[in-house]
């Protein structure tokens, strides 16, 4: 009786096929517009920025108010939106509420309030309206026939100053930026690694609230970024991150992979640029500073920036515009669970045909999910 070998050959292992030669030029190309989109996103706001409309409180006799914006609308057209208010005290308040940038007070110990804090940009400008202001004061003394020289002075004060630990706000500009990329790399993280909408939901949940304090522990605790309570300050950030990470999730639950890319070019290519995290959203073209500050980056930056340094301020809308951010992440993810029955994800669907083509390209046996 004979016997036969149960042995069989191992598979030979085939060189994979190289690539079509058009879709090596197709993907050339395509990276190539991507950076081009990169390049515009980031450096449009820079380039396009002026300042329009800048909120200024101004306190004194009327026909010195009058003769102040003029001269002012002269220098710059367009670029002050003077408020009057009756004295300094309401300035300074409407300064404090984030009503206005900074502050004019005429009279006879003229000062021009300014707010380092809200800017290093608009702090400049202010500062340099103080010698516009005193060249007034000195044609004025000129004209009515007294001495220029003798003119009252124009004094600066910063009411709302930085902190020690960051004196010219470079800390503060740089922290914003965390909270986006955080946001981004935890949502597309969770996304790969966390199979289940539900369980994404949660994911982010604990993501953001660890995230949150570690981030508030860094730029608060160590370097003193950020002022004001910490635990608000880490619910702020805590907040932000989810409103970042939660819509990527929810594309993904919803589109499958391809949410990771919707979410990201969401955040980085639209709501970046107009977040008026660098500049005041003032200074972008049209309604674009405003439009911003209603998605992730912008409300972000401004609710950190108002409570480490603006507590009079109205942080509602900033809250409002993350939690419906987050909200609307939750909801996308519910939506995607709940339209596969809890069954199979587009995402996990995708994965399961991947393994499929690798196993029959390879000749091994194929796994049943």
């Amino acid at each position: 009786m004979s016997s036969t070998s149960d042995t069989t050959a191992p598979p030979v292992e085939r060189p994979a096929p190289h690539t079509p030669w058009g879709r090596v030029v197709g993907l050339g190309v395509a990276v190539a517009a991507v950076v081009g989109v990169l390049v515009l996103a980031f450096s449009w706001p820079a380039v396009t920025a002026e300042p329009k409309d800048l909120p200024v409180a101004v306190a004194g006799p009327p026909q010195a108010v009058a003769g102040v914006g003029a001269a002012l609308d002269e220098a710059q057209p367009g670029a002050v939106d003077l408020l009057p208010v009756a004295d300094r005290d309401a300035a300074v308040a409407a300064i404090q509420e984030r009503d206005a940038y900074g502050a004019i007070v005429l009279g006879e110990a003229p000062e021009v309030l300014t707010a380092s804090a809200a800017g290093s940009v608009t702090n400049q400008l202010l500062t340099g309206l103080a010698p516009q202001l005193q060249a007034g004061l000195a044609q004025q003394a000129a004209a009515a026939g007294g001495d220029p020289a003798a003119a009252p002075s124009v004094t600066v004060t910063d009411v709302v100053p930085l902190s020690p630990d960051d004196p010219r706000g470079t800390g503060l500009t740089a922290a914003m930026f965390p909270l986006l990329l955080g946001g981004m790399l935890g949502g597309i993280t969770i996304s790969v690694l966390v199979v289940g909408a539900l369980r994404r939901v949660l994911a982010v949940a604990v993501y953001a609230a660890v995230g949150g304090g570690v981030l508030v522990a860094v730029l608060q605790s160590w370097f003193g970024v950020l002022q004001g309570d910490w635990w608000t300050n880490a619910g702020a950030a805590a907040l932000a991150l989810a409103a970042v990470a939660a819509p990527i999730t929810g594309f993904v639950a919803l589109l499958g992979r391809a949410g990771i890319a919707v979410g990201a070019v969401t955040m980085m290519l639209v709501a970046n640029p107009i977040s008026g995290a660098t500049m005041p959203p003032e200074f972008l073209p049209w309604h674009w500073g405003e439009i911003g500050q209603w998605f992730p980056p912008g409300a972000g930056a401004t609710l950190l920036r108002d409570l480490s340094y603006f507590p009079s301020a109205d942080a509602a809308p900033a809250w409002l515009a993350l939690g419906l951010w987050a909200a609307a992440g939750v909801l996308l993810s519910l939506v995607g669970h709940l339209r596969t029955a809890g069954g199979v994800e587009p995402d996990a669907e995708a994965a399961r045909d991947e393994a499929l083509e690798r196993a029959a390209r390879h000749g091994e046996p194929a796994l049943h999910a």
